[in-house]
């Protein structure tokens, strides 16, 4: 087999292939058998037909094209790999000529990885959030804990801002009650605006066996966007009771004795909450700035592919699941279509350029992957899935996804790496030390798979 390559462009090329018909053997007796197996010629047992029989009967190009199509693979790869190219999808081929007893020639379009030059990166430097938390921010985070410790009484009143009501709703759009558009037992704390805009204006001031009606947006459900009529009917109202902030709520609500040690707790919780966002933001800048700095062609049928991924998963799972058009999507978020294209298509572009100059470290950095790195990241990952680590790990192997996950991992090692290399200062100028190995690679992977990932609802 001889093979040319010509360079169409950064990340495309064309491999020209020629194999002397000799090397075609393998595949042409592979065809006759493929052939014997599929048909009945009298006289002959089935699987024992001559091959000059099956000419004379079926034709010889039944049986070259036959062995053409079991060939054309094992020939595009020995061809890729004497190349040493990084096919991107599946190749365009051509057969340009197919002579009996000859040859067969052919070509393939493919598009390639493209060259990428790492430049260094050690200058980086980006700014992030300082890590501060204030009495507020404990204040809040303790206010918090006390609301789910609160009690409540029901009360012969009408209710009032704090309360929870008990309530039955019924939703119409168009004067027809939706399918989807009723329920019962409704808990609900009047200012909370866990539920529907204006709802809370609607049951203010209605005692138990008192109803009330109000025009609000739905937010979800069949009629997702719509403007509905809400009938709201209070069946009970109950007070809450908050607990005293005292060292009796801190041993109630925790393993503390003391409030004050609770409070303090609270404040070291926060601290390294805050510190784990500082660590992401700081992913996500060097990122940036790193992209900024390389230049990386893009093939244009896999940018394609990719925004048909994107809009397809927006349009048919995210916005499928809440009941939402992507019309009613755009229209909610106050975008035009040509402005959600032209955000699709830059997101798609971060992406594909995040994956090619991440994986193009590992390669310049040498970077492995462990069992144990991998089977963190396959916890982490089953975590926010909402599946158990073995169904997550069992899905993956069946989807033949371990590579995909490798290459996560590895991608997170690599930003690790330009991380480290970089200078990172908070808002208040002082330097910030990611010195936590584990947690910067934790970090980086999210960050480098954000990049990557589709956009959400």
């Amino acid at each position: 087999m001889k093979s040319a390559v010509e360079t169409l462009n950064p990340t495309r090329v064309r491999l020209t292939v020629e194999v002397p018909f000799e090397e075609l053997k393998d595949s042409l007796d592979a065809a006759y058998k493929k052939i014997n197996q599929q048909v009945t010629v009298k006289g002959f047992r089935k699987g024992k037909i001559p091959a000059r029989v099956i000419d004379q009967r079926f034709g010889r190009g039944a049986v070259l094209e036959e062995a053409v199509n079991d060939a054309l693979p094992k020939f595009y790869t020995e061809a890729v790999n004497e190349a040493e190219l990084n096919p991107l999808g599946q190749p365009e081929v051509d057969i340009t000529e197919l002579k009996d007893n000859e040859l067969l020639s052919f070509t393939a379009e493919v598009d390639i990885r493209p060259t990428i030059e790492i430049p260094d990166y050690s200058g980086i430097e980006v700014e992030v959030d300082a890590v501060e938390v204030s009495d507020e921010d404990i204040e809040k985070s303790v206010q918090q804990l006390r609301d789910r410790f609160a009690s409540t009484t029901p009360v012969e009143r009408a209710a009032e801002d704090g309360d929870v009501v008990t309530i039955d709703l019924e939703a119409k759009v168009d004067g027809e009650v939706l399918e989807d558009g009723v329920a019962s037992g409704v808990s609900y704390t009047i200012g909370s605006g866990e539920l529907l805009d204006g709802i809370d204006d609607a049951v203010k001031g209605l005692s138990a066996g008192e109803e009330a009606t109000f025009a609000s947006e739905l937010k979800g459900g069949s009629a997702a966007g719509k403007e509905a009529e809400v009938t709201v009917k209070v069946t009970q109202v109950a007070s809450r009771e908050l607990p005293e902030l005292d060292d009796e709520f801190a041993q109630l609500a925790s393993e503390f004795d003391t409030l004050e040690e609770l409070q303090a707790d609270s404040r070291k919780r926060l601290e390294n909450m805050k510190q784990y966002d500082q660590a992401t933001q700081a992913q996500e800048r060097v990122l940036d700035k790193l992209l900024e700095l390389v230049e990386v062609p893009i093939p244009e049928k896999l940018l394609e592919d990719e925004i048909n991924t994107r809009k397809h998963n927006l349009e048919h799972h995210q916005l499928g699941q809440m009941g939402l058009t992507l019309d009613r999507y755009l229209e909610i978020q106050g975008k035009t279509a040509e402005e959600f294209d032209a955000e699709t298509r830059e997101a798609a572009i971060k992406g594909i350029k995040t994956q090619f100059v991440l994986d193009e470290l590992v390669n310049k950095e040498k970077l492995n992957v462990n069992q144990e790195e991998l089977t963190e990241h396959l916890m982490r990952r089953a975590a926010s899935s909402g599946m158990s680590p073995d169904q997550f790990a069992q899905a993956v192997v069946e989807g033949g996804q371990v590579p995909m996950l490798v290459g996560e991992v590895a991608r997170g090692k690599a930003l690790a790496v330009v991380v480290e290399a970089a200078t990172v200062k908070d808002t208040n100028g002082e330097i910030v030390d990611l010195d936590d190995e584990d947690e910067t690679e934790d970090s980086a992977e999210a960050s480098a798979e954000a990049a990557e990932e589709k956009p959400e609802a």
